[in-house]
């Protein structure tokens, strides 16, 4: 029992997994330092006002209080996160690896074959190991 639960904590993805956690709210701190300390005042320089109390309270307990203010920083967060994840991770990537393809001598624009295609071919191979005998049905395309 332990030999198993061993091997699933040592595969490679689930370390990889455990250190894109930790990074990632690390990541997180440092986003959420931007939006409250450059972003939030560069939006209050144009007269709005801190999105921290932009809500309103259903009774007069603070606990109903609806705050919509945190709901547009965090969608700020978010929408700050993506944007870095997708130009400093995705595009280099993706860049990468089509390169890579082109060194390879793989046609990036290549379409796969469709099903039909593949079953066509498989068809015809299993013809020729048959000795050019098939069993088709009357209507069948293959």
């Amino acid at each position: 029992m332990l030999k198993g639960f061993k091997d699933f904590i040592l595969r490679g993805n689930v370390i990889e997994l455990a250190v894109a956690v930790i990074i990632g709210a690390a990541f997180t701190a440092i986003v959420t330092s931007i939006t409250d300390h450059l972003i939030q005042p560069l939006i209050n320089s144009f007269g709005s006002p801190d999105f921290g109390g932009l809500g309103f309270a259903i009774t007069d307990n603070p606990e109903t209080f609806l705050d919509f203010g945190a709901v547009i920083t965090a969608l700020i967060n978010f929408l700050i996160v993506a944007a870095v994840i997708y130009f400093v991770i995705v595009a280099p990537l993706n860049a990468v690896t089509e390169r890579t393809k082109r060194r390879q001598g793989v046609d990036p624009e290549e379409p796969a074959p469709t099903a039909e295609q593949l079953l066509a071919e498989i068809r015809d191979l299993l013809a020729a190991e048959n000795g050019g005998t098939t069993t088709e049905k009357p209507g069948s395309s293959f």
